[in-house]
């Protein structure tokens, strides 16, 4: 058990999160989402996928949520046509979403070797991958759930 515990630790520390509550605990993650000058690109998408209610809703969901940066990866032309197609777009958005459960940083050793909505998920000492996304920053607490931002768009296979 002091392993495991240990294991958690290290992982929530390596990924640099705090555990004490904070005023965003009080936001929604739609909320958090607006508030972020990190997420426009996200913030655009989930508004032309119509999912704000659904990130506002009561949850609880685990959203890994992609940075501008990460989104800026795809090419143009591409990104601009899936933000036109809405059920594309709604798609490869909820790839990004664990429906009704919070999964914070120190619980990320259970997923470890597991497909979480068709993405391997990879929990180690460097960190916590899923697909080719690299967490960068673990447990960002809001009021209907937990944000885990990402380094990579999720695009689901089919």
């Amino acid at each position: 058990m002091k392993v495991k515990f240990f294991f958690a630790a290290a992982l929530a520390m390596s990924l640099g999160f705090a555990a004490t509550a904070t005023a965003e605990d009080k936001k929604t993650i739609a909320e958090i989402v607006v508030a972020s000058k990190d997420h426009t690109i996200l913030l655009a998408a989930v508004k032309e996928a119509g999912l704000v209610e659904t990130l506002s809703g009561k949850g609880p969901f685990t959203v890994f949520a992609p940075t501008d940066e990460a989104f800026k990866k795809i090419p143009k032309d591409k990104l601009e046509a899936v933000m036109k197609d809405k059920e594309l777009l709604k798609k490869i958005l909820l790839a990004h979403v664990i429906v009704e459960k919070a999964v914070m940083a120190k619980d990320a050793i259970a997923f470890d070797g597991k497909e979480v909505n068709g993405f391997k998920v990879q929990a180690g000492k460097d960190g916590v991958k899923i697909g080719d996304a690299t967490v960068t920053k673990a447990d960002i607490k809001a009021s209907n759930g937990v944000i885990h931002v990402i380094d990579t768009v999720l695009i689901p296979a089919k």
